[in-house]
């Protein structure tokens, strides 16, 4: 496939307002959900969740791309249809997840390195030839006592580039995810330092790795207080502090940036999202989208509960949670849109 194509795509994940539904939960954690809300923990089970969440009528009119487990790309609907002939119909375009794991980093307590270069370039053949048209990897960054440090922090870009040149290589945009993580007592101010820095460090190595910028797409973290902080900062202060970070360190090439949600409540993470379309948008070189998993999940997961008959009401609650996000994206969403 030609640059021009991965371009093509990575641009079309941002037409229309749209963003991404993540739902490449592992099968550990995907399990972890379910034991949460009593739903049994089997692959079964899992199918039937993510076949309930592809079918939802007019999914496709808000979501442009789904990012995949290698279980569910590889899944069929109870009738025998593979999950990416739905996706296709449903008019949006599959993507699957290729890391396999943050996993401790040696000699860096409290730090953690994503693995899964090993056998990576075959994995995305198999990968494109199945359907999907993007990939995602995830680098994890905690904030604590001397943490994050420098080695951590180039050792993850470093692999984020060289996972992001292999995509190129394989025909597929490559969604590059830094997650700076919102566990712990800092400050908005020290998660913009560190964000910041993160960022200058990735993109310094994607330049390195020959990474053609027009053919990726940002997956970060929002600048926020940690989750004990003891000062929790407004909505508006959150759009302007994570807006300023992101103009330092991010290059206009760059066709668009799609947040991860990282746990943050649904309704809020869908008005820091608008408020930065709100008091932004006009002015940025590009477009800031969604790519959020349980601030769009898991009020159709509660609903769901893993019955049959509760799939109707579970998916207009995903629906609606889709809608309330491309709403954001627009900078039109607002509180009386929750009013059911």
């Amino acid at each position: 496939m030609s640059t021009q194509n991965i371009i093509d795509i990575a641009k079309s994940l941002f037409a229309g307002n749209k963003g991404l539904l993540a739902m490449d939960e592992s099968n550990p954690t995907c399990n972890k959900r379910f034991a949460k809300s009593g739903i049994p923990q089997d692959e079964e089970t899992r199918r039937a969740y993510r076949e309930m969440i592809l079918t939802t009528p007019g999914l496709g009119e808000s979501i442009s791309g789904v990012i995949l487990y290698d279980e569910t790309i590889r899944q069929k609907m109870k009738d025998g249809t593979p999950f990416i002939k739905i996706i296709n119909d449903a008019g949006i375009i599959p993507g699957i997840k290729v890391d396999t794991g943050a996993k401790d980093m040696a000699g860096h307590p409290g730090e953690k390195i994503t693995e899964g270069l090993d056998g990576l370039r075959d994995r995305l053949k198999e990968y494109y030839q199945m359907g999907a048209r993007f990939a995602k990897w995830r680098a994890v960054i905690a904030i604590g006592n001397d943490i994050p440090s420098h080695g951590c922090i180039e050792a993850n870009a470093h692999v984020l580039a060289r996972y992001a040149a292999l995509c190129q290589e394989a025909g597929l945009v490559s969604i590059v995810e830094p997650e700076v993580l919102m566990d712990g007592e800092h400050t908005m101010e020290q998660c913009f330092e560190i964000t910041e820095e993160v960022l200058r460090s990735i993109f310094n190595q994607l330049y390195a790795q020959r990474v053609v910028l027009e053919g990726i797409i940002l997956k970060p973290n929002m600048v926020l207080p940690g989750l004990t902080c003891p000062k929790q900062e407004s909505v508006d202060d959150v759009a302007d502090i994570t807006v300023e970070c992101l103009l330092h360190a991010v290059p206009a090439a760059v066709p668009g940036i799609a947040f991860l949600s990282g746990g943050q409540p649904c309704e809020l993470a869908s008005a820091r999202l608008n408020a930065m379309n709100v008091r932004f948008k006009s002015r940025l070189p590009w477009p800031l989208a969604f790519s959020f998993a349980r601030a769009i999940q898991q009020p159709a997961l509660e609903i769901w509960q893993g019955k049959e008959i509760n799939v109707t009401k579970a998916q207009q609650a995903l629906y609606h949670r889709a809608k309330c996000n491309q709403a954001a994206r627009r900078g039109e969403y607002n509180a009386g849109m929750e009013i059911n």
